[in-house]
């Protein structure tokens, strides 16, 4: 079947974020495999349409009035290991593959376990926890360009930084990754703790797009946020977590609208109150982009 042929039209977003937030999205078509999203790329080339790709939806805050252009599911889920060799692709749960490595009593993805993600979107994002970041074992990254061929690229040849990778400065779609894993006795011990003390200490099970700011230098965003007394502020259906200030949860039919209103409240109490400034981490996906492409 061609890709024109299975492309939904005016699809809800709210099941493919984990915030359950946004309107409808013009078009929306899932991915399975790389040759997939070699051929949709392609397509997109020729209608130069806009796109936005999603893997769990954990780090996206979409439009109430929903997504002008083509939402891509990337549904490309592999894992391949050999003796801490690690293959996997790019719409991979990057919470199960940290559980399912540690079991294995392989370290390095540890980290993951309860962070609601794909595995592509941890690399855009470099996300971290525990003082580990996704880069920290990674070798390579396997992407679609930007004419619909498939390349990988070796670590060293891309740039990671704090909650940055250079992909968010180009049109590539990442596909796949390749991980060298260490042995490590107690790791499962380790990863247990992990998931244990995120399910305490975050609103784990609510609708939330994980943590909505980086931290500033020298601080933590969810400890400035708490001193401030803004913990479970509402703003309509949106309500700061009572267990993590970092987090913003979807509490009785949220609108982006809600959530936008309250980030700017704390962004403006936070400043005032402590003379920093906290900038937003959850990306905001805008109806309409300017050209073709995003994520």
């Amino acid at each position: 079947m061609s890709i024109r042929a299975r492309i939904e039209h005016s699809k809800s977003l709210k099941p493919y974020n984990t915030f359950g937030i946004g309107g409808l999205a013009k078009q929306l078509i899932a991915i399975r495999t790389i040759e997939e999203m070699e051929a949709v790329r392609r397509y997109i080339n020729e209608e130069k349409i806009p796109f936005w790709v999603v893997g769990k939806g954990s780090n996206a805050l979409f439009d109430d009035r929903g997504f002008d252009g083509l939402v891509i599911l990337n549904k490309i889920d592999f894992i391949e290991f050999d003796n801490g060799k690690l293959h996997v692709g790019g719409g991979t749960s990057f919470s199960l593959l940290g559980a399912k490595m540690a079991r294995k009593g392989w370290g390095g993805l540890e980290f993951a376990s309860g962070i609601p993600g794909s595995l592509g979107g941890a690399i855009y994002m470099n996300a971290g926890a525990n003082q580990m970041e996704t880069s920290d074992y990674l070798c390579a990254v396997g992407f679609i360009d930007e004419e619909g061929q498939f390349q990988e690229r070796k670590k060293e040849e891309l740039s990671f930084g704090y909650r940055f990778s250079s992909f968010q400065k180009s049109h590539k779609i990442i596909v796949s990754a390749r991980f060298e894993l260490i042995k490590e006795d107690k790791i499962r011990e380790k990863q247990r703790k992990i998931i244990e003390y995120r399910t305490k200490t975050q609103p784990y099970g609510e609708k939330s797009a994980g943590c909505i700011f980086r931290n500033p230098e020298g601080g933590a965003a969810g400890a400035l946020i708490e001193a401030c007394g803004l913990k479970g502020k509402k703003v309509g259906g949106a309500e700061v977590s009572t267990l993590h200030g970092n987090f913003i949860i979807n509490t009785n039919g949220a609108s982006a609208n809600d959530v936008l209103a309250l980030i700017k409240l704390i962004q403006e109490t936070v400043e005032q109150k402590t003379g920093k400034r906290l900038e937003m981490e959850v990306e905001k996906v805008p109806y309409q982009l300017e050209g073709d492409g995003a994520r």
